[in-house]
């Protein structure tokens, strides 16, 4: 371990936390970190906060005095905050780095050694519940963003069975073997070379959340390849910070019947046409617009045929056309090439 710090004292790694009310959470993330990681002089500690909530800030300040804290002044969302994060940082690694998230003995060093000596622009590890069980840690891209179908009410679970008749491998991992390279990286936990992050200007600030990180890393891939290493683990408490933020009635990311799936919809609709263009962008929009009688006449049927309540079924499917009939409203916007801010949150 010594020889370790020896060759990271030579460099400085920034760690980056985005904030909205999740000082406790952000609290026992840094408690997590072994001492190592708390040297000033080879690793700096950026809170990035878009809550304004003046007793996390002194929480951490208070347990942590090396911590920079940066206010943003409002909620700016998971781009821009990193964003400011990483354009004030002096690493020449950057790690953005979930609330949420409890760091294991050794794991941030390793990324770090491994990362500096090779090609790769960025790298990731394997996330896990605090059981040990493995999660989502990161994907291939599907053309034209065919996975975000998916969520979709009984459409997209039909879909999904005729996408498995001809496709045997998921584009997802789950357990990442070791060394993994693939086309995107969780942002809970994303190390990125300085350089790669000059080159693409960081994350496209239309996005306020979600999708963010998957269009970065279609960028990034441009520059070079993206790694995970699956021997390597970080605990992830899965979408806790975010259910938080977001007041959502599940940390899930398919159900698309509240304002956090509205936010998702929509980020995802503007990722598909900054990466994949106008034709995927409506197609997408079509299958999302047959989705709202599909899912109304199959769901009837299914809820006739398990005994279960018409009434509850019909407000979850109100809601859910409610969002598909917001989304088509802001086509205008998201057919503009210029920048807006889409924030639904």
């Amino acid at each position: 371990m010594y020889s370790v710090y020896l060759y990271l004292s030579n460099m400085l790694l920034s760690i980056i936390i985005v904030n909205f009310n999740s000082g406790d959470l952000i609290a026992d993330c840094i408690h997590s970190a072994e001492p190592m990681l708390m040297d000033p002089a080879v690793v700096e500690w950026l809170i990035v906060d878009n809550s304004g909530n003046q007793n996390d800030k002194e929480l951490i300040q208070r347990q942590f005095p090396t911590v920079q804290w940066l206010d943003m002044g409002y909620n700016a969302g998971f781009a821009r905050a990193n964003n400011a994060g990483m354009r004030a940082s002096k690493g020449k690694l950057l790690l953005l780095l979930n609330p949420d998230t409890l760091l294991k003995p050794g794991v941030i060093l390793s990324v770090c050694n491994r990362l500096t000596a090779s090609s790769y622009v960025a790298a990731g590890v394997q996330l896990v519940h605090p059981n040990g069980q493995p999660q989502f840690s990161g994907s291939y891209f599907m053309k034209g963003g065919l996975n975000h179908l998916l969520p979709l009410p009984y459409w997209g679970a039909l879909l999904k069975s005729i996408v498995s008749l001809f496709v045997k491998e998921k584009p997802a991992f789950i357990e990442v073997p070791a060394n993994q390279e693939l086309d995107w990286i969780s942002g809970a936990f994303l190390m990125v070379k300085r350089e790669a992050f000059e080159q693409t200007q960081g994350m496209d600030e239309s996005f306020f959340l979600y999708a963010e990180e998957v269009e970065w890393c279609s960028r990034l891939g441009k520059l070079g390849k993206l790694v995970i290493f699956g021997d390597l683990q970080t605990i992830h408490l899965i979408g806790q910070s975010i259910q938080e933020a977001s007041g959502a009635a599940d940390n899930s990311y398919t159900n698309l019947s509240d304002k956090k799936g509205f936010q998702l919809m929509v980020s995802n609709h503007l990722r598909i046409r900054k990466q994949y263009g106008i034709f995927w962008l409506f197609f997408q929009l079509i299958n999302h617009a047959w989705s709202v009688p599909f899912s109304l006449l199959i769901g009837v049927m299914d809820y006739l045929i398990k005994g279960k309540s018409l009434k509850d079924g019909y407000s979850k499917w109100h809601r859910f056309s409610s969002n598909i009939v917001r989304l088509w409203v802001l086509i205008p916007k998201l057919l503009k090439p210029e920048n807006h801010f889409f924030k639904y949150l």
